[in-house]
């Protein structure tokens, strides 16, 4: 059974059916204590490199070439995508993220 993984902005409400909150993003989000941002676990080496973050910039239309090249980092290291599963765990898991973007982020590329 795969396990079921949510997505949301780290800024958004803390709810029970999160489950495991994993941030996803390599800094920690801005204004936010650890204690409001409820995070379980703070994966930073699984997001993307500054390198390419810099040039996605969250552009819509690099989406589909930004996963490939993410997904292409993600191979090369597979320690922190070994890492990040054992930190999941057992039950649902929610990958929160700090961007604006609700739609095209490194967190949703990483749940599908």
């Amino acid at each position: 059974m795969k396990a079921k993984i949510g997505v949301k902005r780290v800024y958004d409400e803390p709810a029970a059916s999160d489950g495991r909150r994993i941030l996803v993003d390599r800094l920690w989000p801005r204004g936010l204590t650890k204690e409001k941002a409820k995070v379980d676990h703070w994966a930073k080496d699984i997001s993307p490199s500054h390198e390419l973050r810099k040039w996605y910039g969250h552009d819509p239309a690099k989406w589909d070439e930004f996963r490939k090249r993410y997904f292409a980092e993600l191979d090369r290291n597979t320690e922190v995508v070994e890492a990040l599963i054992e930190a999941m765990g057992k039950g649902p898991v929610t990958f929160v993220y700090g961007s604006t973007e609700r739609v095209v982020n490194n967190a949703e590329a990483l749940r599908i």
